[in-house]
């Protein structure tokens, strides 16, 4: 296990790397191949821009060590690919699995980057044939090109909607259904889930999950704990501010190592 004190993603941030793996988790690290409580998710459950995220606070109330391996800019296909995170899996008396957007995952209509799954690296056949009039060379992450494909067809852009619904309904029940330990899902979000599409632009994060599709993947988990806090609104701002407030407020990570907890603790 190696350290560094400053990151590509989160620079105020310590992380940690695990033996088969080239990503970086936050630190501390701890031992994977020991009984823990093992956290997964992406930016949220990383905690960027926050000083102590839920995986931190939750080691505190609990007897069993918690290891965070969230990452930053990570997607299900980290989860589900990553060595590393496998072997963490495999001695993990618990999992807590972040509830993800949909966005950063590749699917048949295009492909993320291995380890930075918000990173777009091409798109297919099929989906340059149902956009034929977008250039996608000039797209770097996924959110950026989807919010284009969304503002010039609505209607052609609910089939790539669709398609990525299915995909991440798949990659979910393909862990659940894999993975030994109890899977304790955490919505942690600015957002409450929502049957419907959200109202202007593509949405808070997590991206077009809705509660549907959350009652479609519940029975294969252990619990479902909802943390939705908004976040406060102020005047418009640019830079890593703007990037924090779009994310879970420290408030939000207590709340949810409180839930989490108190999950835990009865198990």
């Amino acid at each position: 296990m190696s350290f560094e004190t400053r990151g590509a993603v989160a620079p105020d941030h310590p992380t940690v790397s695990y033996p088969g793996s080239a990503l970086r988790f936050r630190a501390p690290g701890g031992d994977p191949t020991r009984a823990h409580v093992l956290c997964l998710g992406g930016t949220e459950t990383f905690g960027r821009f926050v000083a102590e995220p839920y995986p931190g606070r939750l080691a505190d109330r609990l007897t069993v060590p918690v290891i965070n391996m969230g990452v930053a800019g990570g997607g299900l296909d980290v989860v589900l690919n990553d060595p590393a995170i496998a072997e963490a899996c495999r001695a993990a008396t618990a999992i807590v699995l972040q509830v993800q957007g949909a966005q950063n995952l590749s699917n048949r209509l295009y492909t993320v980057h291995p380890r930075r799954n918000d990173r777009f690296v091409r798109a297919s056949a099929m989906l340059r044939t149902i956009y034929r009039d977008v250039d996608f060379t000039e797209f770097h992450f996924t959110r950026h090109m989807l919010d284009h494909l969304r503002t010039l067809s609505p209607d052609r852009f609910a089939i790539v909607r669709h398609e990525l619904r299915l995909a991440w309904l798949a990659r979910m029940q393909r862990f659940l259904s894999d993975v030994p330990a109890p899977v304790h899902l955490l919505w942690l979000s600015c957002r409450a889930p929502q049957s419907g599409e959200s109202r202007g632009g593509l949405g808070e994060e997590p991206l077009f999950i809705t509660s549907d599709m959350l009652e479609e993947v519940v029975p294969q988990a252990a619990s479902l704990s909802v943390v939705a806090v908004p976040n406060a609104q102020g005047k418009p701002v640019k830079g890593p501010m703007a990037a924090a407030r779009i994310l879970p407020s420290p408030e939000a990570h207590q709340k949810a190592a409180v839930a989490l907890a108190r999950v835990l603790e009865t198990r």
